[in-house]
């Protein structure tokens, strides 16, 4: 159409110029009627052309006008940003997609903007200047860029070419791309995973052709071999290269004898190295429209974790059995008719059978009659959790007079190996002991409260005590021995002090006591003691002492050791028939390197001196041995005895840090046994009481200040050192006391302190006077442990135990002691 139009314009033109020519030609000759009718045909010829160029041109314009709203409709309906720039960059047209993609990033509408629209692509935008470099003389190919922007990552394709017969003008085209580039993305990571899932399966994939060569191997497959992938088909390797034999008369790609397209064979391979595994390869030929052999499609197992995997399977089972043939606690399976299917060897020993004895019986022919109606209950609400259902204790009879504590738990397991049914599984396990122990501990804890309580009344006690004995001391000041009143105090005063006898053997109880200990030998104590144990039990039973070799040196209070043979001795007397008997006590040495366990109670390893006091008496029933050591507990006549004896035993050597253990039977005698730890510090030397036969002068002089929340103790201890010349000054309260001091009483020469005390403890108080004066002397009274009190912070070396209850000599003998620094 264009060349046409061009012929068209030419031949118009040409005829133009003949035209005129022509008219020139007959414009200038001779003027007759040829001349003139030549002038005319060349005018009218003018007029005519001149027509025809008109009409060429308007007819030109028409279709150069049809063919842009062509163009234009073209472009403003493509799928693409469009846009033709001109020289400089500047838009000459853009089409509507062009115009919102470059606006809506904030950019012009010229080449300029679309320099910065894709300012941070990658790759960057000096892809676009050679683009708008290059374009203009060749064609180049189009580009893939990618646009981040709000997190977000667009793709767009982007090409530019010459516009013709516009110089310096192009064409760009921006195609956005993004949702065929992530369908691309999408399959070519599809393509990834299956290639992963192909070269990584678990098992081998591998395919020759028919002559044998493998066309392809997966990673999986040529790492067993010990090559790579690639390798291994750059080599050209066949399959014969890696069966350890090949089938006799087969075909290269065969693995079995005969072939055939299905071929399933057990096979050794060769690896790289020349190790010889175990595999299975499973084997399809595939063939053309033909028939003609074109590749294999095989796949691999490696036999070698499959036999390890059945090895270790029999060994499990073995360990399992093993485990469960040596399992601390008895194990059974029952089914649904209640026949015990499965058992161990530890629940056979905890009913006294064998293994054979009890599988393929009965429920009822193994567990008591007694117990089957509360078992079967229990064992129908039993579920899939062990612990669903609270275990039940039954008690087993093993032999006449050997009974078993039995503690069960129940649990139901559905199995389903032909058929879907349940069994219940039992656990036994044998919990006489553990019964047996926490007996003795809900009885220690019982003699730990009565302690704690003996512990505390002794307390108030000592205080009663203190005012008693004290004030009866100060009456008896003023009422001589010819007196008619001497005697009833003496009374006062006797019964007075077998109540703090009492008291201190509560104390001993609770292991509150005071102790004065010291380095001595149970051997040098016994010699000193033996005349009076001889006295105590009677001319009618025997005593027997023994030594070890060797005896070890121990830390105690000798009285109260004294007072625990005494105890145990006269126990001993009171448990022999009247035809008389045989105690004996004997030392002994005892090294143990682990703990033992006696009579419940752990005893730690360590070296240790033992006093035994043994009898031949009718010793002691089982369901009494357990409360021998109750305060309170005696199997005596009423008035017979307190029942603190053997309390009081235990209690002195716990708080000494031994042990006692006991063993008897009945109609054969009783073994108790003290363990002390034997001593092993630097030798002591015992301090001679000096005196010169002269009676003690406890008179002095000096301020003193008493501390004490009890009305009646404070006031006896006041009134006792005023009458021995002492200046007193009372407070109720470690408060009160610090005001006193704080006040203006001056320098006390003593303090005298309770150490429980409301408000203000007595080693609290002695802390915040010793700030204010740091030479002071100081006496606590207390009715507990000295050790009690020892550990508190504030009590360090320089403080006086005055153990209540105290008499009035006793306490201005400890007072006269402390103020001539004696004590």
């Amino acid at each position: 159409m264009k060349n046409r139009e061009k012929f068209v314009e030419t031949a118009v033109s040409i005829w133009l110029l003949l035209s005129f020519v022509l008219l020139v030609v007959a414009f200038f000759s001779s003027q007759n009627f040829m001349h003139n009718l030549v002038l005319v045909l060349a005018l009218v010829s003018t007029i005519l052309a001149g027509i025809l160029i008109a009409w060429q041109k308007y007819r030109t314009a028409i279709l150069y006008n049809q063919r842009g709203a062509i163009a234009f409709g073209v472009l403003e309906s493509s799928t693409s940003a469009r846009m033709i720039a001109g020289e400089g960059g500047r838009s000459v047209y853009a089409n509507a997609l062009c115009r919102d993609l470059l606006r809506g990033a904030g950019c012009d509408v010229s080449l300029k903007g679309v320099f910065a629209f894709f300012s941070d692509a990658d790759p960057g935008h000096e892809v676009l200047g050679r683009l708008a470099t290059e374009a203009p003389y060749r064609r180049v190919p189009p580009v893939e860029m990618a646009v981040h922007r709000d997190g977000k990552t667009s793709w767009y394709l982007v090409s530019a070419v010459a516009v013709s017969g516009w110089d310096g003008h192009l064409n760009w085209r921006i195609q956005d791309i993004t949702a065929a580039h992530e369908i691309e993305e999408v399959v070519r990571s599809e393509r990834e995973k299956l290639v992963d899932m192909m070269d990584n399966a678990p098992v081998g994939f591998f395919s020759v052709g028919a002559d044998g060569h493998f066309l392809f191997v997966n990673l999986t497959f040529a790492g067993w071999l010990g090559y790579e992938a690639q390798d291994m088909l750059a080599r050209r390797m066949k399959l014969a290269d890696v069966l350890v034999s090949l089938p006799p008369g087969g075909e290269p790609h065969d693995i079995v004898d005969g072939g055939g397209d299905h071929q399933i064979g057990d096979v050794g391979l060769r690896r790289g190295d020349g190790e010889i595994f175990s595999a299975s390869i499973t084997h399809t030929l595939v063939r053309d429209a033909s028939g003609q052999m074109l590749r294999t499609r095989s796949v691999v197992r490696d036999l070698s974790a499959e036999r390890r995997w059945k090895k270790a399977l029999r060994q499990s089972e073995l360990r399992f059995q093993r485990y469960f043939d040596d399992a601390p606690a008895g194990i059974a399976a029952i089914d649904l008719d209640e026949t015990i299917t499965e058992c161990n060897r530890a629940l056979a020993r905890i009913w006294g059978r064998s293994v054979g004895e009890i599988v393929g019986q009965k429920v009822t022919s193994v567990f008591p009659d007694e117990n089957m109606p509360e078992l079967r209950r229990w064992l129908e609400e039993a579920g899939e959790d062990a612990f669903a259902c609270a275990p039940m204790e039954i008690k087993v009879r093993k032999t006449p007079g050997d009974e078993a504590v039995v503690q069960l738990f129940a649990k139901k397991r559905i199995l389903e190996d032909v058929e879907r049914h349940s069994e219940t599984i039992l656990w036994a396990m044998d919990v006489t002991e553990q019964d047996r122990l926490e007996n003795q501990v809900v009885q220690s804890q019982k003699m730990q409260a009565v302690g704690l309580l003996a512990g505390g009344i002794a307390h108030d006690f000592n205080n009663l005590l203190t005012a008693m004995i004290g004030f009866c001391d100060l009456l008896m000041l003023r009422h001589k021995p010819g007196d008619s009143s001497f005697a009833d105090l003496m009374q006062i005063k006797q019964n007075a002090n077998r109540a703090a006898n009492l008291v201190r053997q509560l104390l001993a109880f609770s292991r509150q006591q005071t102790l004065q200990t010291r380095v001595l030998s149970v051997t040098d104590v016994l010699a000193d003691f033996v005349h009076l144990l001889r006295r105590l039990i009677g001319e009618h039973i025997e005593l027997a002492i023994e030594h070890g070799r060797d005896i070890g040196l121990v830390r105690c209070d000798p009285g109260q050791l004294e007072q625990v043979l005494i105890n145990l001795v006269v126990n001993a007397r009171d448990a022999m028939p009247e035809n008389g008997g045989r105690i004996t006590i004997r030392t002994f040495n005892l090294a143990n390197e682990m703990t033992l366990l006696r009579n419940g109670e752990e005893i730690p390893s360590g070296r240790w001196v033992c006093l035994e006091v043994s009898d031949t008496g009718v010793g002691i029933p089982q369901e009494n041995l357990v409360r021998i050591f109750e305060p309170f507990f005696t199997t005596k006549q009423q008035g017979a005895g307190t029942g603190l004896g053997l309390a009081t035993v235990y209690g002195i050597v716990r708080q000494t840090g031994g042990y006692v253990t006991v063993h008897s039977e009945v109609d054969h005698g009783t073994f108790f046994t003290i363990l002390l730890p034997e001593y092993s510090g630097p030798a002591e030397l015992p301090v001679p009481l000096v005196s010169d036969g002269k009676a003690l002068d406890l008179t002095g002089t000096g301020r003193i200040l008493v501390v004490e929340d009890e009305d009646p103790v404070r006031a006896f201890t006041a009134r006792a050192l005023r009458s021995k010349g002492y200046e007193v000054h009372e407070a109720e309260n470690g408060v009160c006391a610090l005001d006193m001091v704080e006040g203006g009483l001056g320098h006390i020469d003593l303090l005298i302190t309770d150490v429980v005390m409301p408000m203000m403890d007595g080693p609290t108080l002695i802390a915040r006077l010793r700030q204010i004066q740091p030479d002071v002397r100081i006496i606590c009274m207390t009715g507990y442990a000295e050790e009690k009190f020892r550990s508190h912070p504030d009590m360090g070396r320089g403080v006086v135990l005055l153990q209540k209850p105290f008499t009035l000599k006793g306490l201005a003998e400890k007072v006269k002691e402390v103020l001539s620094g004696k004590a």
